[in-house]
């Protein structure tokens, strides 16, 4: 498996939290309960995962691995991604404290979670079709498959040292137990 097959591969673990979220701010902009605590648990994927694993192996890896293969290092994609990395970083923090706010009974902390959450939603959904459409293909072509193998190493690296032994598998489940907490409250709106 390649570097970029990877990073693939995380997208669509994150697009699946993008969905529950999505579809737990639709929930609370209509004025149904979602508890707080989901919130909580979906910063912590977006922390834990999305940013302190997938994008410290972009940012501590792959994007060398690019410089280094000739990708300009300032004023371009590289820089761009970045620049939506620390958005999404003060999106996360804010997300966090509206629902901290939320779950201590702040009435208006309901409107900043539901504007927090599509504010991330739509930069990350924009960020993921940049990155599998513009940046994995140049990356995937620029980087020698010699380097590609030292990325892996990078990849490895990363999940050993920075998440946490189990960490892949603990985000696997986080997102699974978003995913079925959704629909049930979803099950319990039609019913």
């Amino acid at each position: 498996m390649k570097a970029i097959d990877v990073l693939m591969q995380e997208h669509r673990l994150i697009e699946r939290v993008l969905d529950a979220l999505e579809i737990a701010a639709g929930h609370l902009d209509r004025s149904h309960p979602v508890p707080a605590a989901f919130f909580l648990e979906a910063a912590d994927f977006i922390a834990g995962f999305a940013d302190g694993c997938h994008h410290r192996k972009e940012e501590g890896v792959l994007f060398g691995a690019m410089i280094e293969s000739g990708v300009p290092s300032g004023g371009g994609v590289i820089d761009m991604m970045l620049e939506e990395h620390e958005q999404g970083r003060a999106l996360t923090r804010a997300l966090r404290d509206a629902a901290r706010r939320l779950e201590a009974g702040d009435p208006a902390a309901r409107a900043q979670v539901v504007s927090n959450v599509r504010g991330y939603v739509a930069l990350l959904r924009d960020h993921i079709a940049k990155e599998d459409e513009m940046l994995f293909p140049m990356a995937d072509e620029m980087i020698s498959p010699a380097r590609h193998e030292s990325v892996m190493e990078g990849f490895e690296r990363v999940e050993r040292e920075e998440t946490g032994e189990g960490a892949p598998e603990k985000f696997h489940a986080l997102a699974a137990k978003l995913e079925r907490e959704i629909r049930a409250l979803s099950a319990e709106r039609r019913n």
